[in-house]
């Protein structure tokens, strides 16, 4: 439902804020205090939007966790300004945004919605238009109390609205570009919008003060466990000096090579104090080092598992801890917490 509600929408970059040049066929930005005339649906809520642009623009593959705490203190500074936030973002690394923000944001109760588009909002078939529209009108819904029916950082895109750190993109040609494939939707949109009231994460306390955390800490490397993998690439990736974590993406149920030289290299990271956190290379399910031998042996090993986690948002959380404390120990206790909803427990 829509009452009288006011939006920042901000807009970092991305294919959604693109309009084709009539002179030379281009792709351009637009100018995003011009909205309206750009999507004339938003008029018809009773809703204040105002605009944010950022300068430079910022290309999605071009992200760096400096965009993430450049949001986190815009948010911080127009907080008790706003009702929600829309975020218009490139697709390629949503995920992680919406990941990492996730963690930085504290007792949020106002939703912050990424979203974006396959194709720029000013072609005839764009997929912007729509995602947008229902953007706006979730961060702006509220209860009969007063609060934000969605309280989280969330991806909207084609109709469903996912939680940010369950995320992960799935096709970089079909509208439906993302997946939750791990937690169920928030709401859907179709004629009207149907909440999942359920699977929404509310705050502890409504009147808990906001306030961020931007401290990040990014020495963090993936490694995907695949065949043929070479203890030379292994023991740079897990044992470097620059390295103060690893997320080892393995096999299935969080299997991996049961050679010696493996789990020789596995130890000798774990004996350097490294934080090695175990997450499935699988689309959907979850690591259980108990089911198999080769599991057991990277639990006993000292290998964190990572339970049903997305590699994306294994990074926003380690990014995150590791920012909070230098105490490797204090970290690999705290990533089986579910902090912000990212893990089934």
């Amino acid at each position: 439902m829509i009452g009288t509600s006011s939006i920042l929408l901000i807009y970092t970059g991305g294919t959604i804020g693109m309009r084709q040049d009539p002179s030379d066929g281009t792709l351009k930005p637009f100018d995003f205090s011009q909205i309206l005339a750009e999507v004339p649906e938003l008029g018809k809520f009773a809703v204040r939007i105002d605009t944010f642009t950022f300068d430079p623009l910022i290309d999605s593959s071009d992200v760096e966790p400096s965009l993430w705490q450049s949001l986190a203190r815009l948010i911080k500074d127009k907080y008790d300004m706003y009702d929600g936030f829309v975020i218009l973002h490139g697709t390629d690394t949503m995920a992680y945004s919406a990941s990492a923000l996730s963690f930085m944001l504290e007792n949020l109760s106002k939703p912050v919605i990424f979203t974006g588009s396959q194709l720029p909002i000013g072609v005839p078939r764009t997929d912007g238009k729509e995602n947008l529209v229902s953007s706006v009108e979730i961060a702006s819904a509220k209860d009969k109390n007063g609060h934000a029916l969605v309280p989280e950082v969330c991806i909207f895109f084609d109709s469903k609205l996912l939680r940010g750190n369950r995320s992960t993109k799935v096709s970089s040609e079909e509208f439906r570009a993302f997946r939750s494939p791990g937690y169920p939707a928030l709401a859907e949109a179709g004629i009207s919008i149907r909440y999942n009231q359920a699977a929404i994460r509310n705050p502890e306390s409504w009147t808990a003060p906001f306030r961020i955390s931007t401290a990040l800490d990014t020495r963090v490397s993936v490694l995907k466990i695949h065949p043929g993998i070479t203890p030379q690439v292994m023991r740079y990736l897990l044992c470097g000096e620059e390295t103060r974590a690893v997320i080892m993406e393995t096999y299935g149920s969080g299997n991996a090579p049961s050679k010696e030289w493996f789990l020789d290299i596995v130890k000798e990271a774990a004996g350097k104090g490294k934080v090695l956190m175990n997450v499935t290379q699988c689309l959907s399910g979850t690591v259980n080092m108990d089911l198999y031998a080769t599991g057991k042996a990277l639990e006993k090993a000292g290998v964190v598992s990572g339970m049903d986690i997305t590699t994306e948002g294994a990074l926003g959380k380690l990014f995150h801890l590791m920012g909070e404390s230098g105490d490797n120990e204090w970290v690999k206790a705290r990533l089986g917490d579910n902090l912000k909803g990212e893990i089934s427990k």
